[in-house]
């Protein structure tokens, strides 16, 4: 990744989580929310969870558990698959490093 990416995901990621590490709020701008999204979908050790497991992991960032969870779904971090959500390959992954 180059300098400039870099310092745009520093700076995104600065203005949307708190100093607790909480996200303050969903960005709007999709390239805004795909780097957040792309940020807390790397903390996922697993490559699996239950509904109730990744509503959990969630939680402890947001509280609307629901529209991050969608937003997984929706920008090919994750599958679900009968209740269960399992993490996609990185090259299956929405690039916000491709948006302008």
């Amino acid at each position: 990744m180059t300098t400039e990416l870099e310092n745009y995901q520093a700076s995104v990621l600065n203005a949307f989580f708190n100093k607790e590490g909480k996200l303050k709020n969903i960005p709007s701008q999709k390239k805004k929310k795909l780097v957040v999204l792309e940020y807390l979908i790397r903390k996922l050790d697993e490559e699996s969870y239950s509904e109730l497991q990744i509503n959990q992991f969630i939680k402890q960032y947001h509280e609307d558990f629901c529209t991050i969870r969608r937003e997984f779904i929706v920008n090919g971090y994750m599958d679900r698959d009968a209740g269960f959500y399992k993490k996609r390959e990185e090259s299956l992954w929405v690039k916000w490093q491709e948006l302008k």
